[in-house]
């Protein structure tokens, strides 16, 4: 295989009929390593929605079960990706997504915002750090994705193209970054999970967060703005990353998120219907989509 094969691939399929393959390459062949780090600031950005972030604090899954709520989260969404949305795991996963926010009240907004997140900021991301940028097919597999995710998350008024996700996204950023005493908590239990990672690198890696966070966040967090020298040296070698990326192989087998080394919490494995926490039901939790009635997708 060379560099551009996979691209080729995605090219000769269609983005509205085939777009969990297209995603699967693009997440699992293309952009394994980018497309987790772009998930972890898409999740991360949510926290500064104090409607978002304030719930979060008063779970204390992120405060006080930090690594356990990033492994269920990225493994979840995770399975989806891999089983599919008519897959049994990524049935399970869907429902116990479904089980966990319908226990609480959250607003049809915040939840479309969160999912707006996921289609944005990997595009973004790769804008700046990736090897190279997503195709328009790419992104138009990426805004079909997210869309049949959240109609089985049963959001309404859901975004159709990927532009319409970028608009939603930055209006309800503009309307609602805003500071929060338990977000704060939130954002800094994140950051110290994630730095924790590297030992004795903690603070180094700490820094280098702080630096790829934009000024609305800074600012809804409160947080110092980094140096700016810090800020370049960061940037730029994530571009020195992507410039060597791009000289390697094609990834011929995919990556998935549950083979990533910052999944700590299950060593010997697990099942995906175990997955995540088990709160008291306010309602159902099954799959608003009835399946074997929607679209095909593989």
């Amino acid at each position: 295989m060379r560099r551009y094969d996979w691209l080729r691939e995605i090219r000769r399929l269609d983005p509205e009929r085939d777009f969990l393959r297209i995603y699967r390459i693009t997440a699992t062949h293309e952009f394994p390593w980018d497309i987790t780090r772009a998930l972890e600031l898409a999740l991360y950005r949510t926290y500064a929605v104090p409607s978002i972030g304030r719930l979060l604090a008063e779970t204390a899954e992120l405060t006080d079960r930090t690594q356990k709520r990033y492994d269920d989260t990225a493994l979840l969404l995770d399975a989806v990706v891999e089983h599919g949305f008519d897959g049994e795991d990524g049935r399970t996963a869907i429902r116990r997504i479904n089980q966990m926010h319908r226990s609480y009240d959250i607003s049809n907004e915040d939840m479309r915002y969160v999912l707006c997140t996921f289609v944005v900021v990997p595009k973004r991301w790769l804008d700046e750090y990736g090897w190279r940028r997503l195709s328009e097919h790419e992104k138009r597999a990426m805004a079909a994705y997210y869309r049949t995710l959240g109609r089985h998350m049963g959001i309404t008024e859901l975004p159709e193209t990927f532009q319409d996700f970028e608009r939603c996204l930055d209006d309800y950023e503009e309307a609602h970054f805003g500071w929060d005493e338990g977000a704060r908590r939130v954002s800094d239990a994140t950051l110290d999970l994630m730095a924790g990672w590297y030992g004795p690198l903690a603070p180094v890696v700490r820094g280098a967060s702080m630096a790829l966070l934009d000024d609305a966040l800074l600012d809804a967090f409160r947080y110092d703005r980094p140096k700016p020298a810090v800020q370049s040296a960061v940037r730029t070698a994530l571009k020195l990353r992507a410039k060597a990326v791009r000289l390697l192989p094609p990834r011929r087998t995919p990556h998935y998120a549950r083979q990533n080394p910052e999944i700590k919490g299950y060593p010997d494995g697990f099942r995906v219907a175990d997955l995540g926490t088990f709160p008291a039901p306010r309602r159902a939790g099954g799959c608003p989509v009835p399946h074997g009635e929607g679209p095909t997708v593989s």
